[in-house]
Order: structure tokens, then sequence, then C-alpha cells
């Protein structure tokens, strides 16, 4: 499986989510909304993944945000992805996916489930082992 991190330059999170993936071997794709706007359709697949829609993947402390002193809840779809092509440090960074999961910014812990499960399943019996011996 091939991660897609969506990131912004100047943005530390995004670094420590790329030096992470290259520290575990993990294959990825990176794209820089700043930019590589995202497609229609990769924000509606972003948009699909996660659990509370817009409020996961808005950053409202942003200056482009604030600056706008816009209500996004009052906006279509369409609406908001224009908005976004226009200002993409709204957009919380770095969002990575898969197939099955989505990890917006970054968070050491959370980050390793794009670890494959084999991988983890090994270290959590090699750890399990040194708490024994």
């Amino acid at each position: 499986m091939t991660v897609t991190i969506y990131t912004q330059s100047s943005c530390s999170s995004s670094r420590k989510a790329l030096k992470w993936l290259n520290e575990n071997n993990i294959a990825y794709t990176e794209k820089r909304t700043t930019s590589q706007p995202l497609t229609l359709a990769e924000f509606k697949h972003i948009l699909s993944m996660t659990e509370d829609g817009t409020d996961e993947i808005i950053a409202t402390n942003s200056n482009d945000f604030k600056n706008l002193a816009i209500d996004i809840d009052q906006l279509s779809i369409q609406e908001l992805y224009n908005l976004i092509q226009q200002h993409p440090r709204m957009l919380r960074s770095p969002i990575l996916l898969d197939e099955k999961r989505i990890q917006i910014g970054y968070n050491e812990m959370d980050i390793r489930r794009f670890i494959p499960r084999k991988v983890r399943a090994f270290e959590l019996n090699a750890l399990q082992k040194l708490a024994v011996e």
C-alpha cells in the first residue's frame, strides 16, 4: 500500500511526517497543496474518509481562514473547494491517507497505523519477549 501525503511548504508537521515515513520505509507519494492544488476528486475523497468532515481538515486558526471571515458551514462542497484552491493554507497539514486510513496532522503515536500489520505484530512480539526476560 502506498500512502499519499498532502503537505505544505514551511510546515514542520509535514517535515516530521515525511521524515517518519522515510525512516520506516513506508512507500509514499507527496503532493504539496501549496504548489499542486487538490483536484476536486482528491478533495471529495479526503472528505469522505473523515469522521467530522470539514471540521477535521480546515485549519480554522490559520491566517488565511481568519482573514476570510466566512462560515464554511454555509458553503457548498464546490464553493469550499474553490476557496481552498485560492487559499490552500486553509487545509490542515499534513494529510496522510491510504486505501483504509486517514490521519490529519502529525502525531507520533497515531502515524504508526501506516506501518504494515505484519511489522507491527512482529514488533509487539519482540517487545513482549523483552518484557518477559
